[in-house]
């Protein structure tokens, strides 16, 4: 990990359990002009400032270009999950869900199934399809289950239809 990493990460774990306020952002935003306007790692984290900062119309654009610049593969299923929560907290519903499957058919061993599976349940419950995502959710803790897997992935596809 580099030095610029290590101090995103210094502010980001301040914040830890706190408001993300101006303050969080601007601390972010000065790290971010140490690198090039375009560089994919400093939108995401300008982005991720303001999205936690409960700004996600800010965030969006944000994580947008990120996303088109390039990011590594941890930085964009997590850019993709968060791109997702904010389009879906702005009422962009189908967008979320567009965004949040292609994720998962992307890489649907991605160390962050489980949290792609739960933005996939709440974007479907937001969506009206609230069986559909409580099908996806259950299906998500499946395989942290000591026991039960067969008679809750039955219980699970007759909830929402058995297309998860």
């Amino acid at each position: 990990m580099d030095d610029w990493q290590e101090r995103i990460g210094a502010v980001w774990e301040a914040a830890a359990g706190g408001l993300v306020d101006d303050e969080v952002i601007a601390r972010i935003d000065a790290l971010a002009a140490e690198r090039d306007p375009g560089d994919a790692e400093a939108l995401f984290e300008r982005a991720g400032a303001r999205d936690s900062a409960g700004r996600p119309d800010e965030a969006v654009p944000l994580y947008r270009l990120a996303l088109e610049r390039g990011l590594d593969d941890d930085r964009r299923a997590q850019a993709t999950i968060q791109l997702a929560s904010s389009l879906r907290n702005l009422g962009d519903v189908e967008g979320a869900l567009e965004l949040i499957s292609a994720e998962h058919a992307a890489d649907p061993d991605s160390p962050y199934r489980d949290a792609i599976a739960a933005m996939h349940a709440l974007a479907l419950a937001s969506a009206g399809r609230p069986e559909r995502g409580l099908e996806v959710a259950i299906l998500a803790l499946v395989p942290h289950m000591p026991r039960y897997h067969r008679s809750m992935t039955a219980y699970a596809r007759a909830l929402g239809g058995g297309d998860a």
